[in-house]
């Protein structure tokens, strides 16, 4: 049980370090506009998502948390 609190910890950890380092990301997004029959228009978009700074500050501490504690005690 310690080693999968430890391991879920570094997970927070890791994801809360990426998440200050490099807040926007984006990906490609095919839509279907149309669709005549067999023939179907698509359309593909770019978005982007940021992840809010507060976010990543929860995982981070979450994850020094998890790592340094260790499992609940019971």
């Amino acid at each position: 049980m310690k080693r999968l609190v430890i391991i879920l910890g570094i997970i927070l950890l890791v994801g809360g370090v990426v998440g200050l380092a490099h807040p926007n990301f984006s990906y490609h997004k095919q839509e279907e506009v149309a669709k005549i029959g067999p023939i179907k228009a698509t359309m593909e978009e770019e978005k982007t998502v940021q992840i809010p700074p507060a976010l990543s500050i929860v995982l981070l501490v979450s994850g020094i948390g998890m790592v340094l504690v260790g499992p609940p005690i019971k």
